[in-house]
């Protein structure tokens, strides 16, 4: 198969680029302009095209075998969906090595074309694109067009060498993952119901004015500028909630260490009270930050104008390896992975999400899928065997902490346990363990004393998992040490420690830059450098780290199984998202579930399992 590197140069100006506007928006707008385009085939010199559309197309579609070539691009989500959405050219595969730098060197490493062009020492990027600011190809002269081809074969020539000192390293399960995550974009399948959407918004913006009026009234002010100056007031606002029937958000002070408003709009508090259940309390929020709409009206807006702009049909923009542990994160201002999902209203946005006429929407989340791979990763037995038996291990931990029989029928202590399972097993502590039962619905409160003793018998429980906290404290020490050799970390052999990082199944690494054991503060602790500054680590986080990097690589590995079949047009957290014809539902559930309950070769005696429901729209499945 042929590799076509190709990058596009497009016309660009102060109010007209992508820091002003989204990749989508940029490039369905009325004002894109493509000035011209570098192309190169396998190893043979990359060659330059401009001129009218037409004339670009012609050559693009005519010169090359894009259905037995692979396409190579550095952001390939921008240059792609220009060859998709604009030429109307699909490749028979996306590579991307922006995507391919973000595995290999981490997420807070530098991904740019010039960075990594200096680091591998290939070449070096010309700087002539900041001196088409404002032009359009009809403004540049014939030598000035001839130069900036230059410039973009040589991004072209230092992309495939990128590709080529990547690729032997590179894991083909992660190309493919690619590939699958660049089509949820550039080849969209999910359709918006823009009717559904529409008259959400109408009854949104008609409860605003309701509640402005109700406002007006209860603040005893005339002005809804006057209702944001009394609710800027911490104990306005909190009283405002309470009257309305909202626990307010609270946090540990950094300054006294005592309970306080957590109503700072960064606080992770109050950003969820922006997206609460109940539309009056964003509509609180929206007016407190002096916002004229809330996050629920931009959000409905933005995928309005996304469907329109793309004749209904909804790209996915997400990014691969968006997290430490190779998570994909949302991307391009339209984040499928917190679409609220609680409240029958506000789940409009999910609701619209539908699948095409004749077809039907199947979602399958893989089951408690990280507390699953720490009880396996540690050796934690008995509490492998109850998720192979099929048991409600949260209801059974909490039945330990209560002293009686707790099921599904008790909600509050199932959550507690729940709670317990999903945190305690990275770490947290009593008073942390206080605070998230204590904010999170359906909200449990207890006290301290009661919290420590939930921590006390959860580490007596699971004595295998404490262990295995223990052993990440000593891969961190082989790992800043800079020790020869490896050391095994778990119970099974799938986590290979050196003095790079920790190797994970997919034989990508996660890697804690500079990591060095500092002894400045009273108690020493291991830091490593980020983007954001230098990070704590201890072995508590470091088994939240693999955890969720492997339950990441089973989901992944199931993804491109089902994508033989089904292709999967959406993945979120631990879900895969796959719209199929309606006369295959049958056998697409039948064989999507056995594919998610099923292991990876690396991982014996992991019982995975999921859950699938299947519907016209994602909402109501």
């Amino acid at each position: 198969m042929s590799i076509i590197t190709l990058d596009f140069e497009t016309y660009y100006a102060q109010d007209f680029s992508l820091s002003k506007l989204t990749t989508e928006e940029y490039i369905r707008s009325k004002k894109f302009e493509v000035i011209g385009v570098g192309v190169k085939v396998d190893d043979h010199p990359a060659e330059w095209f401009s001129g009218e559309h037409e004339i670009i197309k012609s050559r693009l579609t005519t010169l090359f075998d894009w259905e037995n070539s692979a396409l190579l691009c550095h952001n390939t989500a921008f240059d792609g969906a220009i060859l998709a959405w604009r030429y109307g050219i699909v490749p028979h595969i996306y590579l991307d090595t922006l995507c391919m730098a973000r595995a290999i060197h981490g997420v807070d490493a530098g991904g740019s074309l010039a960075s990594l062009s200096q680091l591998y020492k290939i070449g070096e990027k010309g700087t002539e694109v900041l001196d088409a600011k404002g032009a359009h190809r009809a403004d540049f002269t014939p030598e000035g067009l001839a130069q900036y081809g230059e410039y973009c074969k040589n991004d072209v020539e230092l992309t495939r060498k990128l590709f080529d000192i990547f690729a032997p390293q590179f894991p083909v399960s992660e190309l493919k993952l690619i590939d699958i995550t660049l089509r949820m974009f550039t080849q969209p399948v999910l359709e918006l119901d823009d009717v559904m959407l529409t008259e959400r918004l109408d009854e949104l913006q008609d409860e605003k004015l309701t509640l402005l009026g109700s406002l007006k009234q209860t603040l005893n002010v005339e002005t809804e500028e006057e209702v944001r100056k009394k609710l800027a007031s911490n104990k306005q606002f909190a009283q405002v909630l309470t009257d309305l029937g909202v626990q307010p958000p609270m946090k540990l002070s950094k300054t006294t260490g005592k309970e306080t408003f957590a109503l700072a709009k960064n606080d992770e508090g109050f950003i969820a009270l922006t997206e609460h259940e109940n539309p009056v309390i964003q509509e609180l929020c929206a007016v407190r930050l002096g916002t004229k709409s809330t996050i629920e009206e931009s959000r409905i807006e933005r995928f309005l104008d996304v469907g329109k702009r793309n004749k209904g049909r909804l790209p996915i923009p997400l990014k691969y390896y968006g997290a430490h542990t190779g998570r994909w994160a949302g991307s391009d201002k339209v984040n499928f992975q917190n679409l609220p999902s609680r409240d029958k209203k506000k789940k409009a946005l999910k609701n619209a999400v539908v699948a095409p006429d004749g077809h039907y929407v199947i979602n399958c989340d893989s089951s408690q899928i990280e507390a699953r791979v720490l009880a396996w990763l540690a050796g934690q037995t008995d509490v492998v065997e109850q998720f192979a038996r099929g048991d409600d291990v949260y209801s059974l931990f909490a039945t330990k902490i209560y002293g009686r029989e707790i099921s599904k029928k008790d909600p509050v202590e199932r959550f507690v346990g729940k709670t317990c399972i999903l945190g305690l097993g990275y770490g947290t502590g009593a008073l942390k363990l206080q605070h998230t039962l204590k904010t999170q619905p359906p909200c449990a409160v207890v006290t301290e004393e009661e919290a420590k003793e939930y921590v006390r018998i959860y580490r007596e429980e699971n004595d295998k998992i404490i262990k295995l906290w223990q052993d990440s404290d000593k891969a961190l020490a082989h790992i800043a040490e800079g020790k020869k050799g490896g050391i095994w970390l778990g119970k099974h052999k799938c986590l290979w420690v050196t003095k790079e990082g920790i190797q994970l199944p997919n034989d990508l690494y996660i890697r804690y830059p500079d990591l060095k054991w500092d002894t400045t503060e009273t108690k020493g602790r291991y830091v490593y450098k980020s983007r954001k500054g230098e990070v704590d680590i201890w072995g508590g986080s470091v088994v939240e780290n693999v955890v969720q990097a492997l339950a990441r690589i089973i989901v992944g590995e199931q993804m491109i199984a089902i994508n033989e079949k089904y292709p999967v047009v959406l993945t979120v957290h631990d879900a895969a998202v796959c719209v199929v014809p309606e006369q295959e539902i049958t056998q697409a559930m039948d064989f999507i579930t056995k594919t998610m309950s099923t292991p990876p070769d690396w991982a014996t005696g992991l019982p995975v399992a999921c859950e699938a429901n299947y519907a016209r729209s994602y909402g109501d499945c």
